[in-house]
């Protein structure tokens, strides 16, 4: 394996009126590619808050983050905007999907972002819906589809620029347990396929279908551990 993400004495402080409120204080953290792991912690543990750096969706107030050998850090707005666009592949708990859009051009979306010419879109979104198994469901909008189903659609759009990690932020919440099951079935094979997957959940059954869990507490690492079993 190969170093994907390196994060040093990272911290995150927010303020509230005069008062600091840190969210995050001095995470330390490595993940190689093709890692599945899961991050941990009850409410307000800051599991969140590292999602949303580790996705350069938010930037931290201090330390260091290294992705794929580059600085996060001194990077622009636009910069960081590719590499969301090219490198990371999201999977929100509320899917958010078009709803007016079929599950294919859902799926095609990033790839209309990055100037990708119809044709070769078309034919990708397809794939990618193939691997989830949602090819019979492409000209299907979301209202026509099955919680399950859309989380499919979600996790296939996430997949479409064959990014370097997949980060998924309770993928299963608004499933119910047995969809949840399938849905993790849906990670495992991508797993196996190679993708680096990093899932933030507060549920025990879900983190145990991963390989290595981070547990966080008040904004630190409370422990870091591998599933022998996995």
């Amino acid at each position: 394996m190969t170093m994907l993400i390196e994060i040093k004495n990272i911290t995150k402080i927010y303020h509230v009126g005069t008062v600091a409120v840190p969210a995050l204080q001095s995470i330390n953290l490595q993940i190689e590619s093709n890692e599945y792991l899961s991050i941990m912690g009850p409410s307000g543990s800051g599991k969140s808050t590292l999602m949303n750096i580790l996705g350069c969706l938010d930037t931290p107030t201090g330390g260091t983050y290294n992705f794929k050998g580059r600085e996060i850090a001194g990077l622009d707005d636009n910069q960081l905007a590719e590499i969301r666009n090219r490198e990371i592949g999201f999977v929100f708990q509320t899917f958010n999907l078009l709803p007016r859009a079929t599950a294919l051009h859902n799926v095609e979306l990033p790839l209309i972002y990055n100037g990708t010419p119809a044709r070769e879109r078309r034919k990708t979104a397809r794939e990618a819906l193939e691997a989830v198994g949602l090819s019979d469901r492409a000209h299907h909008r979301p209202n026509e589809l099955s919680g399950g189903q859309r989380q499919r659609v979600a996790i296939a759009r996430a997949l479409v620029n064959q990014p370097s990690v997949i980060l998924a932020d309770e993928p299963t919440g608004n499933l119910d347990s047995k969809t949840g099951e399938e849905i993790m079935q849906v990670f495992e094979q991508i797993h196996q396929a190679g993708n680096t997957i990093i899932l933030v959940t507060h549920e025990e059954y879900i983190a145990e279908h991963t390989q290595r869990s981070i547990r966080l507490l008040d904004g630190k690492v409370a422990s870091d551990e591998i599933r022998s079993e996995c």
